[in-house]
């Protein structure tokens, strides 16, 4: 509880932070963080700390209430997850593709006929990081209240006997407005992805109105994470099936990591390079570039050799060769068993958690391209790498532990035939 209560509180002032330090000490967090100690923290926030504006709550309200707006009248396929603890399977709707294109569309639409300006977002950054978090602290709280009161499957509610870990964690697992409005995918998706890349075109756009020029750099920064994010999109329903979806429940971890987390620390390269500008020479841009498109390859690999394995009950080949598979099965709390399969070659042989190796090659590419800048190295940049492979390693341990319950014997078998978790030879 103290832990959960600690990132409650810490976690916004730790993107504050590295913002300030971008901002005034040229992207060193510890000349900000001493600055702290001399001047005392009031007189530090009173100087540096970012002010709510009228027009930056106006901005993010526009844009949450556009995104909704796109994601209920927008066509859409209907989609299903994975079963619900308590037995659910639930229908979603996925025209995630539809909206970002429509979104951007606007924009671009908007910059060239002069509607907006198209480093809007950059110009008012910090009132909108403080818009971002006062949305993060309101949503887990009202998917709090409303697991007390109006729960949409009640039997998916989880408990702990603590407010905070509560609020931390969530209590429903889905909860929804409705029958389609689902709390977790659309602001798991919309607001933040959606957003990922206008946000790096609001900085790109600010860089050359501040320059009169675009860094190759920052092209590539934007190339990587446009890829991410319209492939997240084009197979949203295969998010359906990932464990933010399937396992978590809905509470500050992930409201508050999508509505501020995301947006504010997954845009730090194109937010550092709009402000300390770097061109590449040609051989490191594209041994950057070679790299992030490599950990895109394997991103895909690995999860389409764990799709059509399940899709054909493992009868296919995998490299080459007949699929290696283990049959597994669990029971859901209704009482209800259920069959799946454990794939033990390809990939899926080399480690236990190959679908993380290519987000791995893929964040650290995009940091490269930003994290040399003037002759020297600094660590900002490379924010979003470290926070990933934490988060990576954080979710295997998380997986084995979730899977060995779920899986029982047939878990410690897959364990026993493919040894590491994530980096052969070291974890």
């Amino acid at each position: 509880m103290l832990g959960c209560g600690a990132i409650i509180a810490f976690c916004p002032l730790l993107v504050i932070v590295v913002q300030v330090a971008m901002i005034n000490f040229e992207g060193s967090i510890l000349d900000a963080l001493w600055a702290v100690v001399q001047m005392g923290p009031v007189e530090w926030a009173t100087r540096y700390a970012p002010r709510p504006t009228s027009m930056g709550f106006q901005i993010y309200g526009a844009w949450v209430a556009f995104q909704v707006l796109l994601y209920a009248f927008l066509p859409a396929p209907w989609s299903y997850g994975q079963r619900t603890p308590a037995g659910h399977l639930l229908g979603y709707r996925t025209n995630g593709l539809f909206a970002w294109f429509v979104s951007h569309a606007a924009y671009f639409a908007g910059s060239y006929y002069g509607w907006i300006d198209p480093a809007i977002i950059a110009k008012n950054w910090l009132p909108l990081i403080i818009a971002f978090n006062a949305y993060g602290y309101f949503l887990p709280l009202m998917a709090y209240v409303k697991a007390h009161w109006a729960p949409t499957h009640a039997e998916d509610r989880k408990f702990s006997g603590s407010i905070v870990y509560d609020y931390y964690w969530g209590v429903e697992f889905n909860p929804r407005i409705g029958e389609w409005f689902d709390f977790k995918l659309f602001h798991n998706g919309r607001p933040g992805i959606v957003a990922w890349t206008l946000i790096d075109l609001s900085f790109t756009a600010w860089q050359y109105q501040q320059n009169g020029f675009v860094t190759n750099s920052i092209i590539i920064v934007d190339i990587l994470h446009a890829i991410y994010v319209v492939d997240f999109f084009v197979n949203e329903d295969w998010y359906l099936r990932t464990i933010d979806i399937c396992h978590d429940h809905y509470g500050f971890y992930l409201a508050w990591g999508s509505m501020v987390w995301l947006p504010t620390m997954y845009t730090l390269q194109a937010q550092w390079l709009a402000r300390f500008p770097n061109s590449l020479s040609p051989l490191a841009a594209t041994i950057i570039l070679s790299v992030g498109l490599m950990g895109y390859v394997i991103f895909r690999s690995v999860n389409h050799q764990k799709d059509l394995a399940r899709r054909t009950r493992g009868d296919c080949t995998i490299w080459g060769r007949p699929a290696e598979v283990l049959t597994a099965r669990y029971t859901t709390s209704d009482g209800k068993q259920h069959q799946t399969i454990l794939l033990c070659s390809g990939w899926w042989g080399v480690v236990r958690h190959a679908n993380y190796l290519g987000d791995l090659f893929f964040s650290w590419a995009a940091c490269f391209a930003a994290g040399w800048t003037g002759g020297r190295w600094c660590v900002v940049p490379f924010t979003y790498g470290i926070f990933m492979t934490w988060l990576l390693v954080h979710r295997c341990v998380r997986d084995e532990i979730r899977c060995g319950e779920k899986y029982g014997s047939t878990w410690e078998e897959y364990c026993k035939r493919v040894r590491w978790r994530l980096v052969p030879g070291v974890f």
